[in-house]
């Protein structure tokens, strides 16, 4: 063999056998069936009650419980458009949301504590979807949805407005219980900037020049028909109403202690529809006939009327609210004044009318309550006769006898001889609402 051959040599076959790597010694003398055997048990610790935790979930029972965790923290129930109120993350229905703004919420339903901004929360959103999807029955009506979003929609922004300043303290006598406290204009350097030019000694440090009670109210001073503290008649901040005489003192409750102009005054107790359905005088104003007043409760849902809107605004050109009306009459508010609908409204006294002839041009909130309900009838006369309503109550016949009528609730019912009875003559409107 030369020298200069560089390739080895081949190796024998039982050389190259020799060279494989042995086998475990663990898997010397097994046998198929022994392998076997252990596959089948690893398979069935593969299907062990803890691996098969999902396939054993309760549907309905988490359904229940993703139901209960996403309910709406105002209506209780499943959060329709949800929103997220921060900084203490509380979450609502967007019209819920919207509407506790409307009125004046600036804490958080919930927590009570302060709310900086609202956003739309589409995590919520997702998963209300996931469980509308698996659980059907749990959505909630078509009609709640379609009114809820009427109110608010995901494109609406919504802003929180700012915390109210809040109400000065009460005059509180702690001592001299008797003696009438100075009014918030008495003290000199007070934050309103304008001093009495009579101002009511402080019993406390001057008690022999105190003012007692039972001399009646001291000179150029009155009270608060609202929050009944001691006013200055004079101070800028004080108003009166044009139609029950009072006086309020601007500093009390704000919004309230106030005599506004007549078109931006807010009614007492009426800020939306769902008061004016739990008004009992609203029946009284069409003598106890529900069923009108029930067709007139649908007819201001399906146009989507509040009662300021028909106190004073005229959502369509063709609509004259109830201000307006009296306005364009000769003797306008006369009559209301005449039928003494503004006495003893507050337990506080009205001073004296210096002009019975006068326009009118500041009222309070509950003076301009009573306008709403004096003008409330004859203004669904009025628009009964627009032909906004459905066909079947434009074909319900009126009475001859018109509110004197007796069983005015079967007209538009299965009593024909009530239908052969009536005639198509109009209702007669009244013209002034007695007090009740």
């Amino acid at each position: 063999m030369s020298y200069t051959d560089t390739n080895s040599p081949a190796l024998p076959s039982d050389a190259s056998a020799n060279l494989k790597r042995r086998a475990s010694p663990s898997f010397e003398g097994m046998d198929d069936a022994v392998v076997r055997k252990r596959m089948k048990e690893n398979s069935e610790q593969d299907n062990t009650p803890a691996t098969r935790q999902g396939s054993s979930v309760d549907g309905d029972k988490l359904a229940d419980e993703l139901e209960l965790e996403l309910q709406c923290g105002c209506c209780s129930a499943l959060v329709h458009r949800p929103v997220v109120v921060s900084p203490c993350q509380h979450f609502f229905c967007g019209s819920c949301c919207a509407l506790w703004i409307r009125n004046g919420g600036t804490n958080c339903p919930a927590c009570r504590s302060i709310s900086t901004s609202v956003t739309p929360s589409r995590i919520l959103e997702t998963m209300v979807d996931v469980l509308v999807r698996t659980a059907p029955s749990k959505a909630r009506s078509i009609n709640e949805r379609m009114q809820a979003d009427d109110i608010y929609h995901p494109r609406m922004t919504l802003r929180i407005p700012s915390p109210r300043q809040a109400s000065p303290e009460p005059n509180i006598p702690q001592n001299n219980s008797g003696y009438v406290r100075p009014c918030p204009h008495c003290l000199p350097g007070n934050a309103y900037g304008w001093q009495c030019a009579h101002p009511i000694p402080d019993p406390d440090q001057d008690p022999e020049r105190g003012w007692h009670a039972d001399d009646g109210t001291p000179p150029d001073h009155g009270y608060c028909g609202n929050c009944e503290n001691i006013l200055a008649l004079r101070a800028p901040s004080t108003s009166k109403c044009d139609f029950c005489q009072v006086s309020f003192c601007g500093v009390g409750v704000p919004n309230r202690c106030v005599a506004a102009p007549l078109l931006s005054q807010h009614l007492h107790g009426m800020s939306d529809l769902g008061d004016l359905i739990q008004c009992s005088e609203v029946y009284d104003c069409f003598d106890n006939n529900a069923v009108e007043v029930d067709i007139m409760l649908d007819y201001l849902t399906a146009q989507r009327l509040t009662p300021r809107h028909i106190y004073r605004e005229a959502k369509l050109t063709c609509r004259v609210q109830i201000v307006a009306h009296i306005q364009n009459q000769p003797r306008q508010f006369a009559p209301l004044i005449d039928s003494e609908l503004f006495m003893d409204l507050y337990t506080v006294g009205g001073g004296v009318d210096p002009d019975p002839s006068a326009p009118r041009h500041k009222i309070c909130r509950l003076c301009a309550t009573e306008v709403l309900l004096f003008g409330l009838r004859e203004w669904w006369v009025r628009e009964r006769k627009k032909g906004f309503l459905d066909e079947a109550v434009l074909k319900r016949p009126d009475c001859p006898e018109g509110s004197a009528c007796s069983r005015q609730k079967d007209h538009g019912q299965s009593d024909t001889t009530t239908l052969k009875r009536c005639s198509n003559s109009s209702l007669n409107p009244i013209s002034t609402r007695e007090r009740v």
